[in-house]
């Protein structure tokens, strides 16, 4: 599909269907999500966008979160689209023991929980996500399941108020 040059949300509500379906799977790759949140436009500002996108996430079923977590990549793996590698460029670089354990620990993660160790990782040193992935082994798989959903969240607000934005208004790190 040819990409279409938008920005901000009155261009956002005013993409066809299938146009804003596309742009919401590049911040969540969950099917049923990008159509639910826009099938819901026109939204009145950016708060009710981020709102519901959160709400649609919070009743997503096991089989759409499932899928949605397949669309990212494990922390410290090459990130095969642009969001997930800005997100994790604070990996790049990091000691070679640090990737090492991480890597081991993502594999002991998903044999665990049965997914990817997700999280909010905007910029955050290999070594930050090496602790929370430590604290987060220590988790029953329900209690893992809802942080889980609770970091998704947090990276699709992330990946949707980028979306929204004029292009170069963020950082490296994605802050405004």
């Amino acid at each position: 599909m040819r990409r279409v040059d938008w920005q901000g949300l009155s261009s956002f509500n005013e993409l066809t269907e299938r146009q804003a379906i596309s742009a919401l799977y590049e911040c969540c790759s969950s099917t049923i999500w990008a159509i639910r949140v826009a099938a819901a436009r026109p939204f009145a500002d950016d708060e009710a966008l981020l709102e519901y996108a959160d709400l649609i996430l919070a009743e997503l079923s096991e089989k759409d979160l499932d899928e949605a977590l397949a669309g990212h990549p494990r922390i410290g793996d090459r990130a095969d689209n642009p969001s997930s590698a800005r997100e994790q460029s604070g990996v790049a670089g990091a000691d070679a023991a640090v990737l090492a354990e991480l890597k081991a620990l993502n594999a002991a993660y998903d044999e665990r929980f049965g997914h990817v160790y997700l999280v909010f990782a905007n910029g955050r040193p290999a070594a930050e996500l090496l602790a929370i992935l430590k604290e987060r082994m220590r988790n029953d798989p329900a209690t893992e399941r809802r942080v889980m959903r609770l970091e998704l969240a947090k990276i699709n607000r992330s990946r949707l108020i980028r979306m929204l934005a004029p292009a170069g208004s963020f950082d490296d790190e994605g802050a405004a």
